[in-house]
């Protein structure tokens, strides 16, 4: 039995909220310093995990928290799969799903605020999703796998035969890690016109519990970019690991220097980018195999 699977899966599920509480401190910093601000420290996304679970528990109806947690058991799963080395479309099929019960948990709040951002939300689901569709059917015309541990062990990155769709995902990353321009339903900063969005009415443990889920996601999320460069050369891990970097840094530089545009805009730029960065690589990766 290949207990690896096992302990990368144990490791995402441990270490994922240290990683990812670690980034959004590095996140809060450099935006501060891009803002000419000194920030606050980088562990001040762990300070206000734990005062919120220290909160008395204040919910609208109880399936709230019901909701909000199978959020997070669906987005650990999500990445819990990917990082087990199985099937891609399955982990993005696991996120898709985990997105609709936090959609579901704002909805039971019944403010104008959280109804608001619950719809921007389902927006931007509609706007996303095709791109997530066209990676993962992307990696499996190029390798002839959906599945992680196959992909991982191919002599050449994935992103010589995906350019295009590395474009296109890198594009719908702003939208999942919720950043500007892309930031309609709710954000990190305090910016939003609509206050917190989906999570407005969240408070103490739930709204906790929606930070690790958020924590989790930008773990898998930039696990994702680093298939688009593994491969079976160990020095593969070190570019990925830079590529990585340079990501979440891009995110980071256009969250403090782009305008915030409204769901039209939203919906159509992606679109775009969608068929012609993703649905032209495919078409002639398509090509090139026959």
């Amino acid at each position: 039995m290949d207990v690896k699977p096992i302990l990368f899966v144990i490791l995402y599920i441990v270490g994922a909220p240290f990683i990812g509480g670690f980034l959004d401190g590095v996140d809060r910093k450099i935006s501060a310093r891009m803002q000419g601000r000194k920030g606050p420290s980088v562990f001040q996304p762990f300070y206000d995990v734990i005062k919120l679970f220290q909160k008395e528990p204040l919910v609208v109806k109880r399936s709230q928290t019901f909701l909000v947690m199978t959020y997070l058991l669906f987005m650990v799963i999500a990445g819990g799969l990917f990082f087990a080395g199985m099937d891609l479309l399955l982990c993005f099929f696991a996120l898709t799903t985990c997105a609709m019960f936090l959609v579901l948990a704002a909805s039971f709040t019944h403010s104008p605020y959280a109804s608001v951002g619950c719809q921007r939300e389902l927006v931007q689901m509609m706007a996303y999703e095709p791109m997530v569709l066209l990676t993962a059917v992307g990696f499996y015309v190029a390798t002839g796998t959906f599945y992680v541990k196959d992909i991982i062990h191919m002599n050449t990155s994935a992103i010589a035969f995906l350019p295009g769709v590395f474009v296109g995902f890198l594009f719908i990353l702003t939208i999942k890690m919720r950043k500007s321009p892309f930031d309609l339903s709710t954000a990190h900063h305090a910016h939003q016109e609509i206050v917190r969005g989906v999570t407005q009415e969240m408070v103490g443990s739930n709204l906790a519990l929606i930070h690790l889920a958020e924590w989790y996601e930008v773990v898998f999320l930039m696990g994702v970019v680093a298939l688009f460069i593994v491969n079976s050369n160990p020095v593969s891990y070190v570019v990925a690991l830079i590529v990585i970097l340079a990501t979440y840094f891009l995110e980071i530089l256009i969250d403090n220097t782009s305008a915030r545009v409204n769901w039209k805009v939203l919906l159509v730029s992606t679109w775009v980018v969608t068929l012609v960065a993703g649905g032209i690589n495919l078409t002639i990766l398509v090509l090139m195999h026959r």
